[in-house]
């Protein structure tokens, strides 16, 4: 809700229900990491107050007059590529997004493991991922700052420009080839395909192959997960082509 503070400058004021016990501390951390990476640039938003009441947690953020991405181009994607390269080294709350990864990748967090009795299209594809992943060992402890949910609605822009990152509730430590391979996922355009080659390049320089097929497999996973979770059946067919499709790209590379 876009709301009018004293003295009239305009504030974002964003409400969700309580989801769990931690919900609170959860949403002062990431506000902790907001203060962190605007002192070193990054592109975000100031959070000027946290708190909850009895039934939702709320932080109060400035408003940007921009608008989120409409569609991705080139230069979007390169300008948020060194954003990225703003998270380098700037882990600051050990919210381990890394092992995460590793964990969904593996088939060990619950919400993706009954994923193969979906259909049988879905079944070949995790079952390709888990091969994949099957003798990756567990992640190192990583350097870096991770957004975890940098998709196009999150990125606001004027002019052609990125002048902001939101939505960074779920920030933490990690990999910001997390980030990267996020943004490649929606990169899947013939008019993207040059950008999403240097997607790939970055991303293995950043984690390696074993790193990248970690990373790409819980991209997939949690894509075919949500619309199933949802009731969005008519979204999984093209959830699965694309993923086999980012699969082959990446074997292409080893």
């Amino acid at each position: 809700m876009r709301v009018q503070l004293a003295g009239g400058a305009n504030a974002v004021l964003k409400a969700v229900p309580w989801a769990h016990p931690d919900h609170l501390h959860e949403t002062l951390r990431a506000r902790r990491v907001v203060e962190h990476m605007r002192r070193c640039g990054y592109p975000t938003p100031a959070w000027l107050g946290v708190g909850a009441t009895a039934t939702h947690v709320w932080h109060l953020m400035d408003f940007v007059d921009a608008a989120p991405v409409p569609e991705l181009t080139p230069s979007l994607v390169e300008q948020l590529m060194e954003i990225i390269e703003l998270q380098a080294g700037q882990a600051s709350e050990p919210y381990d997004h890394s092992s995460y990864a590793w964990r969904v990748a593996t088939g060990q967090e619950a919400a993706v493991a009954g994923l193969s009795g979906y259909s049988s299209v879905v079944s070949a594809l995790v079952e390709r991922l888990r091969l994949v992943c099957a003798d990756v060992p567990p992640p190192r402890e990583a350097p870096d700052m991770v957004h975890a949910d940098l998709n196009p609605s999150n990125v606001l822009v004027r002019d052609g420009a990125v002048v902001a990152v939101v939505d960074i509730e779920n920030a933490g430590s990690g990999t910001r080839a997390t980030d990267l391979t996020t943004l490649q996922w929606h990169t899947f355009q013939d008019s993207l395909d040059g950008v999403r080659r240097r997607l790939w390049t970055r991303i293995l320089r950043v984690v390696g192959w074993e790193g990248a097929a970690v990373l790409a497999a819980t991209q997939i996973l949690l894509q075919i997960e949500w619309p199933i979770r949802l009731g969005r059946h008519d979204v999984v067919a093209g959830v699965v082509e694309r993923g086999h499709r980012a699969l082959d790209e990446l074997n292409a590379l080893r």
